[in-house]
């Protein structure tokens, strides 16, 4: 299998990998915990459940605009990752920003909001998927603070 195969397989599979977990665990708290109920699991962290209908922290909250921001945003990823797809590691940090934000989308478009439910202190409740952007975030960084190999030795 080329470099090129190989890099979009496993952008796949994390992608289905990230939005399985997240839809799992938002399915788990929807049926579980009600719209506000916090519950206590260690110190520090708490099980809640909030719906959350604008973007990062509830920014633009009810706006049409959200989603049109996202897909332009998730556009441009793909652009990217298709132009640089051979280059070491840009799987995964393509795989967890589509992961995330399709987990994201798929709330927004069947429940009208995307249910959050990690709590901890002083910070917004989030959910999986928004794990997944931020550490994606940080591994596209990487990716892009790394290069694309070409001025390595062999």
């Amino acid at each position: 299998m080329s470099d090129s195969a190989q890099s979009i397989s496993r952008t796949g599979l994390l992608l289905a990998a990230i939005v399985a977990v997240d839809q799992v665990t938002k399915a788990l708290v929807r049926s579980s915990v009600t719209v506000g109920e916090e519950n206590a699991v260690f110190p520090g962290v708490q099980i809640v459940h909030v719906l959350n209908r604008g973007v990062a922290f509830g920014a633009l909250s009810g706006k049409s605009v959200v989603m049109i921001i996202v897909l332009v945003a998730l556009a441009g990823l793909v652009v990217w990752f298709a132009l640089h797809r051979t280059r070491p590691f840009v799987w995964i940090p393509t795989g967890m920003l589509l992961g995330g934000a399709i987990g994201n989308i798929i709330d927004r478009v069947r429940e009208g909001a995307v249910t959050d439910f990690i709590k901890i202190p002083l910070w917004p409740a989030f959910n999986i998927a928004d794990v997944a952007i931020v550490f994606g975030v940080l591994a596209l960084l990487y990716v892009l603070e790394r290069g694309d190999g070409a001025d390595e030795p062999t």
